[in-house]
Parts: C-alpha cells; structure tokens; sequence
C-alpha cells in the first residue's frame, strides 16, 4: 500500500481523497494555488505545497510544478480526482516514467477513450452499441453532408476532444450545416487546441444514463450500476440519481454487460463511467468513457455503501476485485450547489461567504470545502458543495431532499439551492417521465 499521496487537485473532491486516505492510514500532500490558501483541503492534508498563481494554467494545470511538489514531498501517488489533468495522458506517462503510481488508468487507456472517434470504433468492435455516424473526422463541408444525409437528419457534430458540450451543434436540416459546421469547430479549436469534429445521428428525446465500472490489474470489470443524469443545463449536469427511474432490471442487466465490455475491451483499470443515450424505446447506445473518478460518484456510494475513493487506491495499489458486480439497494439523489444566480441565467456568484449552514439527518450528506468566512475565488468550476440524501424509494428520497435544501444556507453570495427546491416540487421531476431538453422551458427568471 502507498505511504504518501500527492492529491492533483482542489476543493471537495480533494478534502473527499484526504478522508478516505486518512481512514487508510495513508498520508497525504494537498498542493494549492494561492487563491485556495484558505481551502480546507489545505488545512486537513498532512503536508500542503503552493504551487502557482490563482490561473489553472499556473498551477492545476502544470505538471512540472506538480511533479516538483512530488519530489519535495517524497509521495508515491498520485490521485487527480476529476476536472484538471484526471484524463491528460501525458501527465498519466510523466507519473509513470518517473515511478509515480497515477490513481487512475494507464496513458494507452485514456489515449484510447479521449479520442471519441477511437473510443466508438473501440466500442464497436467490442459489441457495445454506437450511435450511427462517422467512424473518422469529418474533413469538409461537402464529406459532413454526405455522411450526415447518409445518417439521417437530425444529426449532432461533435467535437473529437470535446467535453462539458463545448464543440457540439444540433443540425436538424442541410440548409443548417455549413454555419454549424464552422461554429463547432471554432469552439473545438479554441477549447481543446483540436478542431476534429465527427457526425452522429441525434437522439431525440433522450436520457443521460451512465454505468459505474471497477476495473483491477489482473482483467477483472465489475460494474455498480447505473446513475441517471439527465437533469443538464447546457450539457452541464446538475442532479444525479440511482437506480434511474426508467430503468427496469433487465436493461441494467444489459447495460451493465455492456459496460463490462466496454472496460475489458482496454483491460480497464480503475474506477471509470460509461455514459450511455437511452432513448424512448429502451435502446441504448454507447456515448463517451470518462476514465477518472467523477463529480457524482457519491450516488453509487450511497446506495452500494461503497468507498469509491478506497476502491481507486486499493486497485492502484495492485490489489484484486472481490466482490461481484453491485446493485442498488436504496434510492439516492444528488444536486449540485453551485456559487451561481439562477434567476440571472445562472451567472457565476463568486466572493464571501458570510454565514454558512449544511442540513443534516438520517441519510443526508454534505460534500464541500467551504465555510462560513470563505472567500470563493472566481477562478474554478462554480461548484461549492454536493448535497445527497438516501432513502428507500425516489419518493421518499425527493421528500427528504426538499427537507434539506430548506435547511442549506449559504448567505454572502448566490447560489442554485432555490433551483433544486423548485425542481423537487416539479410534477414532471417527480414523474420521472424526462428527457436531457427538461430544463429548456424550466423558468427561473423571477425570484419566488
């Protein structure tokens, strides 16, 4: 087992790796910029090392001042939660070739799920089910019309290095193309340094469903079933649920076997997620593998009773998967609170935290780095904290998530709990009849 782990990363995902680390008798190193001198996952390391100024690219984003941290700390790991360089390959091999465990895959597997179009065909010849389009980059305007003609309209384009919806563009007819076609791969090129952009039929009308899989070093994949994300905001997630409302038990067992396929299809090793379309006949189709630990790991914790973070460091660390693969027992839910204004087109709310006060009770938990005289820098992701509330039924579960976002109170800045109270009393939440466009005519623009 490791002795010292260097966390790569900040806020709550690295306060999360510092507790299970702790509980491991592992030791820990936080690095941090100087806009998060104040963080607590500064204060509850065993070892914290400034690496750089407030901008990602001076510090989150450096590897070599990370690897310095490294070698001043003496550490023997390194987990980089998720966001930041969780799937930059050349960072996974500059860890390796300098005898470095990464908490994570190897550099060939995430080579070979970042790049989407390699992910897909990968995926195909696997058996996993693809969604139909181009199997390589499509190079002009005249080729994405073929191809897309071919596919059937509507069709998306996407960014081959894309992420968080950056490079994408919904074209519903030819006459479409040519000003989408240019728009995706200026905001590819621009986001990612990348402008590959391939063609996929769209599914209307879908939801957001992805399989949680184990991977170790000896060719075990289990899978911890599925979560449901489709509540996104511009392909933002903003609440995550297990079991999803609209899947039954034998299509988890299908998709499950899928997931399972799609890991021993690059001998996976680590925690990762396959992220799945489902469309409104059951069917599902394959969309991206995220190879890093993620934001809503949480939900599975909940209803597995499962240390994700635990499983991450123990497979790492060279140990076998013992169980079986894992099924619900409980209904969870998560919503995202983020330092946003919902009633303003949920602009950022960054500054000071005056007075700070997380719910609690049977089956709510809070996951953040914040308190009350914290000062929210306007440099990161907007996220403060995750609050997840477990029960036996959705029912049940919405119910208690309404009691504790009644009680989060966060006073000095804004934040999206009042959106996620309107959402709990939604009767089409409540339903679980929605697809990922729910939130296209969801009104937040006046204060209730």
């Amino acid at each position: 087992m490791f002795n010292k782990i260097l966390i790569a990363n900040r806020g709550e995902i690295a306060l999360r790796i510092i507790r299970t680390c702790k509980e491991m008798g592992i030791k820990t190193v936080a690095v941090y910029s100087t806009a998060d001198r104040e963080s607590l996952h500064v204060r509850f390391a065993d070892e914290a090392i400034c690496i750089g100024p407030p901008p990602s690219s001076e510090s989150y984003l450096s590897i070599p001042k990370i690897m310095a941290a490294v070698e001043i700390s003496n550490a023997d790991a390194i987990h980089p939660g998720y966001g930041f360089l969780a799937e930059n390959a050349d960072f996974a091999e500059v860890c390796q070739e300098y005898g470095i465990k990464f908490i994570g895959p190897t550099p060939e597997m995430i080579r070979k799920m970042g790049d989407k179009i390699t992910a897909k065909e990968t995926m195909r010849k696997a058996g996993v089910p693809v969604i139909p389009g181009s199997k390589d980059l499509i190079k002009s305007i005249t080729q994405g019309k073929k191809m897309a003609a071919e596919v059937g309209y509507p069709v998306i384009l996407k960014a081959t290095a894309g992420g968080g919806g950056k490079g994408m563009r919904i074209v519903r007819t030819e006459e479409e193309f040519e000003e989408n076609f240019d728009l995706a791969r200026n905001e590819a090129k621009s986001s990612f340094s990348n402008d590959g952009i391939y063609i996929e039929k769209f599914i209307e009308e879908p939801r957001h469903v992805e399989i949680q899989i184990l991977g170790d070093q000896y060719g075990k994949v289990i899978h911890m079933s599925e979560r449901d994300c489709t509540i996104q905001r511009r392909h933002q997630k903003l609440v995550e649920e297990s079991p999803s409302p609209v899947v039954n038990k034998t299509l988890r067992k299908k998709m499950g076997a899928s997931a399972i396929k799609a890991g021993k299809a690059i001998n996976y090793e680590g925690a990762g997620t396959v992220e799945f379309l489902l469309d409104i006949h059951g069917k599902y189709y394959f969309m991206e593998m995220n190879t890093r630990i993620q934001v809503e790991h949480t939900v599975t914790e909940e209803v597995t009773d499962r240390d994700l973070i635990k499983d991450q460091i123990r497979i790492a660390a060279g140990k076998k998967i013992e169980s079986k693969s894992l099924f619900p027992e409980m209904h969870a839910i998560e919503c995202r609170i983020n330092a946003e204004d919902v009633y303003h087109n949920f602009r950022p709310s960054p500054g000071g935290i005056k007075s700070f006060h997380s719910p609690k009770g049977h089956g709510v938990r809070v996951d953040t780095h914040v308190y009350a005289g914290y000062e929210i820098p306007p440099f990161y992701d907007s996220m403060i904290a995750k609050l997840i509330c477990r029960a036996h039924t959705r029912e049940e579960c919405i119910k208690k998530m309404e009691r504790a976002l009644e009680e989060f109170i966060v006073e000095g800045i804004q934040t999206t709990v009042p959106f996620h109270l309107k959402l709990m009393r939604d009767e089409r939440f409540n339903s679980g009849i929605y697809n990922t466009s729910f939130l296209e005519d969801f009104d937040m623009s006046a204060e209730e």
